[in-house]
């Protein structure tokens, strides 16, 4: 089995967009004198689960609530954090390394086109990236498949020559669900009990080089425990 192409998710994988979301959640509700309970606050499942956040705040709050004003406030308070972000540790060495195999390179990720590509470019990445395959092109959300099989197709590969990277126990789910092998990188909100299903589980890029990781696959060591 020829590996051919990677295949990434993009939130909380390539850069730390989860926590800096996260953070402009609780910066929000302690502007209104409150405290955010992070319990269940990640959904499981990709795309836009803000709605219900609003929500949230505004039951706590009450009719007082300007949602319009509190939605433009937190969008330049995250702006501000994702300025500072940087990609995660060892993924710069990963994507090195591929670009040395000749290995292909995409993204598949159920957030849009607007903050993937804007962050990407931020982080001088969006050049190393043959493909980029986003969540407003498909018509649902990882853990439904779609936009890995987007990827997919605009690369021209079967899913047996690809790997796809995930942060996300539903990212697993997507992957797998499209055909892909498929290497957990949990994210720092991620409870990695979830990750049983991926083929290979690595705590951070940082923690193995890409040739062993892919050897690791081709013989089907899921762990580095």
């Amino acid at each position: 089995m020829t590996t051919k192409a990677l295949i990434f998710d993009f939130d909380g994988l390539l850069m730390d967009t989860e926590t800096t979301l996260l953070e402009s959640w609780r910066w929000e509700w302690r502007r209104h004198g409150l405290r955010l309970d992070p319990t269940g606050f990640f959904a499981d499942h990709g795309g836009d689960a803000n709605e219900a956040r609003y929500a949230a705040l505004e039951a706590a709050i009450g009719p007082a609530y300007d949602r319009t004003s509190s939605h433009t406030l937190r969008m330049a308070y995250r702006a501000e954090l994702n300025a500072a972000l940087t990609p995660a540790p060892g993924i710069l060495g990963w994507l090195d390394r591929a670009a040395e195999l000749g290995l292909r390179l995409a993204v598949a990720s159920s957030s849009p086109i607007t903050h993937v590509g804007a962050l990407l470019d931020q982080a001088g990445l969006r050049a190393r990236f043959e493909v980029l395959a986003t969540g407003e092109e498909v018509p649902a959300h990882k853990p439904d498949p779609a936009v890995y099989l987007l990827a997919l197709d605009r690369l021209g590969l079967p899913a047996n020559q690809a790997v796809a990277f995930e942060d996300t126990a539903h990212g697993v789910a997507a992957a797998q669900a499209a055909g892909l092998r498929c290497v957990a990188v949990p994210n720092r909100h991620a409870d990695h009990a979830r990750f049983t299903a991926a083929d290979l589980v690595v705590p951070s890029a940082a923690d193995l080089p890409l040739d062993a990781l892919l050897a690791r696959l081709a013989l089907g060591v899921s762990s580095l425990r």
